[in-house]
């Protein structure tokens, strides 16, 4: 089986920042806007720096026409890796020419000084036109491309119009990252062995089988993001954070999220809050604990933080013996390009197209995410298949990255009006189950874990998020990774590394400055963090669920097969 970290890491599928453009779709966010024209007079402003950028351009231009330009591209640019780039001169001088007028676009969009909001939806598009331009996306100047249809006798360039063909005809319509059956769920991908102890309309609970002889008392109750497949967090044997977890001797159950359609569309907030308290129910039922860790990822996380509150308005928080919150963003202030791409206009139209559909399409949120990231996660793949006319490697996140779900148009509505307002970040402004959400008295122990990396929920907007927590015991950690690798973490990578501490500094920064850096996986930290507040160890059970809650159906279920 093959990973690939460095690509894979930056993948993001979650809503947990509710890009209302996968709602309205890529074409929108690339047309002028009011961003548009305050870049315009801004630049207007100042003329002399203007000018000032043109002329160097056309000078460096002059200087690569001549064959004099020292420009290169950056080591980590594989774009350019091949020796063709550098030993044909016209491609040499049409690379340099590229890199030097990408890098004047950056260089004056800098310049023109604009507030957050507008710059980060300026770089989006800045980013994405650059990177269309960039001449290793040429057919008829990439010479993989060339080489391929010379070693292939031409087959390379029929292959690659099947591929692009293929991919064009459905949603997401970008490059295939991995082929539809380079793995098969339940087999090689969430392989470890459960059972489905309780299904509902909304979710199924899997209840793993202990792989210690004694387990801990107080179980885990793990809640997947609302659009993906619960399965990222049980990707593949030896690098499945459950199978790990068990090792260790913690009682793991797993929510998987039904697949919803069109008739689904009423479920909002509520539903799924009540799912989380149902599934919390049927554990206690099970372990027979009167407490339960509750961990939550991306958008799940919200739902679990909202969840959190509504236990201690009611009285109920001693239920919960931690929370965990998983690149989880509840404060969405300058929390990236997703923050700023929504405004009142935006999100009601955003809306408005989920609610005539009744749902969001996981698949428009997978294109617009991978647009974030155009060089590795679209040209990199239109390289790959169309150019050289290759199938992609068989990567298990990419896999599952690409196994999207619907989010029902109930659930969006209630997350895009909850992104726009940042109503978490004021006690009592939203409400969960009748219970106005106040984060603040939420006071169980907390662990919350971010990627440094991370371009879909930012670090520090994670940091933020540990702040409005009541905890009285939070823990902070900070993974050398993206948004996916910071989850799919195995110990035993040399690379991994991550800084913890608690969230006291009201400025990340200056936390991470004095924020001790441990090596490895915060894996082992985390289980035994857990194992401190899971009671003594007790035989491990003979049997899954009870009489009550009998076993339905081997792990992985049923729901997590629905397209």
């Amino acid at each position: 089986m093959v990973t690939d970290t460095a690509h894979a890491e930056e993948l993001a599928a979650p809503l947990d920042l509710l890009l209302t453009s996968s709602a309205m779709g890529m074409g929108r966010r690339m047309m002028p806007n009011d961003s548009w024209s305050r870049l315009a007079v801004h630049l207007a402003r100042r003329p002399g720096v203007v000018g000032k950028r043109a002329s160097a351009l056309g000078r460096e231009l002059v200087e690569i026409a001549r064959g004099r330009s020292e420009r290169a591209p950056a080591r980590s640019d594989k774009r350019f890796a091949d020796p063709a780039w550098q030993g044909n001169p016209l491609l040499k001088r049409t690379m340099q020419a590229y890199l030097a007028a990408g890098g004047a676009a950056e260089t004056l969009l800098s310049d023109a000084d604009l507030d957050w909001r507008d710059d980060l939806c300026m770089r989006f598009v800045v980013d994405n036109a650059v990177e269309a331009l960039a001449p290793s996306n040429n057919p008829l100047l990439n010479p993989l491309g060339w080489k391929a249809l010379v070693d292939t006798g031409g087959l390379s360039a029929v292959r690659g119009l099947r591929h692009f063909l293929g991919d064009m005809a459905s949603a997401p319509r970008i490059p295939a990252m991995v082929a539809s059956d380079a793995f098969t769920v339940g087999e090689n991908l969430a392989a470890t062995p459960g059972s489905v102890v309780l299904r509902t309309d909304v979710f199924e609970l899997i209840h793993y089988t202990p792989t210690t002889e004694q387990v801990r008392t107080v179980p885990l109750l793990m809640v997947p993001p609302v659009i993906n497949k619960y399965y990222i967090m049980d990707i593949a044997p030896g690098r499945s954070m459950i199978e790990y977890f068990l090792s260790q001797g913690q009682q793991v159950f797993a929510i998987s999220w039904r697949n919803p359609g069109a008739k689904q569309r009423d479920w909002g907030f509520d539903t799924y809050g009540q799912a989380i308290l149902d599934a919390l129910t049927a554990v206690e039922s099970v372990t027979g604990s009167e407490r339960t860790h509750l961990q939550a990822s991306c958008s799940g996380g919200i739902l679990a933080a909202m969840t959190a509150a509504h236990l201690a308005e009611i009285g109920q928080e001693d239920r919960l013996a931690s929370l965990t919150l998983m690149v989880t963003v509840l404060d969405q202030s300058h929390a990236g390009f997703a923050a700023a791409a929504l405004d009142e206009e935006t999100a009601h139209l955003a809306i408005a197209a989920s609610a005539r559909k009744g749902y969001l399409d996981g698949a428009a949120l997978a294109e617009m995410f991978a647009w974030l990231r155009p060089t590795d996660l679209v040209w990199r793949y239109w390289v790959n298949n169309y150019l050289q006319g290759r199938e992609p490697a068989p990567f298990d996140v990419l896999f599952w990255n690409a196994d999207t779900t619907r989010m029902t148009a109930a659930l969006h509505r209630d997350m895009v009006l909850l992104g726009l307002r940042n109503g978490l970040t004021e006690p009592n402004s939203v409400s969960l189950l009748g219970t106005p959400v106040d984060l603040s008295r939420v006071t169980v122990d907390s662990y919350v874990v971010a990627g440094l990396t991370d371009h879909i929920s930012p670090w520090q907007a994670c940091y933020r998020s540990a702040r409005l927590l009541g905890s009285k015991d939070p823990r902070f950690v900070l993974s050398t990774s993206g948004h996916i690798a910071a989850l799919v973490n195995p110990p035993g990578n040399p690379k991994a590394a991550y800084r913890i501490g608690a969230p006291d500094d009201t400025d990340p920064g200056r936390w991470v400055d004095s924020a001790v850096q441990q090596q490895g996986s915060w894996w082992p930290d985390f289980t035994d963090w857990l194992a401190d507040r899971s009671g003594p160890l007790r035989d491990a059970p003979a049997t899954l669920g009870t009489t009550e809650l009998p076993p339905l159906a081997p792990a992985p279920g049923r729901y997590v097969l629905s397209h």
